[in-house]
């Protein structure tokens, strides 16, 4: 579609969620009377925007609300009526209480469709073979995803990061897949432990693409030429669990990045806002801010301005690739963001610089705070993983270069403390780069 006829359709269907929602949900209804608004008033995108967001806290309270009152978690938020529900996600919970999807038959064949759109892009095709090595337990990127694989005509193997390392390396040898689809740490941590565990390195399993997916770093170009090199794959980032939003990256080198494309503006619509002030931010190319997003078309449980805490950079300008519409890279969470002298820094911006002096260092660190942040005082603390071959002698010349690259590229000058090599503990699902030490 062109960008007008795309425009007209998110108003056309953004006009008949809201009236949904209000009609359906005391959440929402209460949120249009708390701005004194109602769906009539709604006459543009501009007045929508004015319609204050809600956050995952806003979420949680309104499940616990739900279950005080009503005996179960959907009673304010949900729109369909519990017959209708067919299936219910939930986000991994790492930052407080998960938070709860909702979806009717609709919905999930809304998901569905979306995850074969990402894959198709990418080349998958049916008789291709892709092995899940995300959480399968409840997680948005768990049973949707494996669905959504099935919906396209591929064959999905759901060995889980719950089954360990072991299991999902033995099943990588053993099936032969065409991809695999786990987090970017995992990943890496994958390429460590394969030769111990198959005898063979990482590239001798013949995975031809690689998935990102749970956690940013597939769109660093240092993490991605460390995932293409070790498993000698095509490296693709992409986002999109149980819910509407979904954007994949092109077929583009490992040391590149432009971006992922995002594949499902016809069931959600996307705004920024500057984290801070909660104001609008342009969808200008390059234009920086939280992300909010609102399901268009939705049925279950739909989300309307919800901003989820991730910083997001939109790119509008036309992609070399030849695919249409805006594309988008996650900068980081806002929750993770730490200040340092008044920089504001990002554990996946620390984790790109460390990646760049790969294979002297393993990857693997920490940031290590007396107290939550965001603000921190000067010196940073990151603990570091050198490779096990690098000497005395060696880390001190690797510790002044990577003391250089900070500077350079963050405009920070940490202290750097380090630890053994396979010191520092490996994540199979979201990794947790900060550590509270008081």
């Amino acid at each position: 579609m062109s960008r007008d006829a795309l425009r007209a359709l998110q108003w056309d269907r953004l006009r008949q969620q809201i009236r949904y929602v209000y009609d359906r949900s005391p959440f929402h209804r209460q949120r249009f009377t708390d701005a004194g608004m109602e769906p009539d008033d709604v006459t543009d995108f501009s007045v929508f925007s004015r319609l204050p967001t809600m956050d995952k806290e806003d979420h949680r309270l309104a499940q616990q609300e739900s279950l005080d009152r009503h005996g179960n978690p959907y009673a304010l938020l949900g729109c369909a009526p519990a017959d209708q529900i067919v299936r219910v996600n939930a986000t991994s919970g790492t930052t407080g209480v998960p938070t709860l999807y909702a979806l009717t038959q609709h919905d999930v064949d809304v998901v569905n469709e979306m995850h074969a759109r990402k894959y198709w892009r990418a080349g998958i095709r049916p008789g291709h073979a892709m092995l899940q090595a995300l959480s399968l337990s409840m997680f948005t990127g768990g049973l949707p995803l494996s669905q959504g694989i099935m919906h396209l005509g591929a064959s999905v193997i759901p060995v889980g990061v719950e089954g360990g390392t072991r299991r999902v390396l033995e099943f990588a040898k053993l099936t032969k897949p065409d991809a695999v689809i786990a987090t970017p740490s995992f990943g890496q941590h994958l390429i460590e432990q394969c030769p111990d565990i198959t005898g063979e390195p990482a590239r001798a399993l013949g995975i031809g693409r690689f998935f990102c997916a749970g956690e940013p770093g597939g769109g660093d170009p240092e993490t991605r030429t460390i995932l293409a090199e070790g498993f000698g794959a095509r490296v693709f980032d992409h986002t999109g669990g149980g819910h509407a939003f979904h954007g994949i990256s092109c077929d583009e080198p490992p040391g590149e990045f432009k971006g992922m494309h995002f594949v499902s503006e016809d069931h959600c619509l996307l705004e920024l806002i500057d984290p801070e002030s909660k104001a609008p931010v342009p969808l200008d190319d390059g234009a920086v801010g939280e992300m909010v997003w609102t399901f268009l078309d939705w049925y279950g449980g739909p989300f309307v301005r919800y901003a989820m805490g991730d910083i997001v950079q939109v790119l509008t300008e036309p992609c070399a690739c030849g695919m249409p519409g805006i594309r988008f890279r996650i900068i980081g969470r806002a929750d993770d963001m730490l200040i340092v002298k008044g920089v504001n820094v990002y554990p996946q911006a620390i984790k790109a610089v460390i990646d760049s002096l790969y294979p002297r260092t393993t990857g693997a660190f920490r940031i290590v705070l007396e107290r939550p942040g965001p603000k921190v005082a000067p010196p940073l603390r990151i603990r570091v993983e050198a490779d096990a071959a690098i000497t005395d002698s060696d880390r001190e010349g690797l510790e002044s270069e990577l003391l250089s690259r900070f500077r350079t590229k963050l405009r920070i000058a940490p202290k750097l403390e380090w630890a053994p090599a396979g010191s520092i503990p490996r994540e199979a699902m979201k990794t947790r780069y900060v550590l509270i030490e008081t």
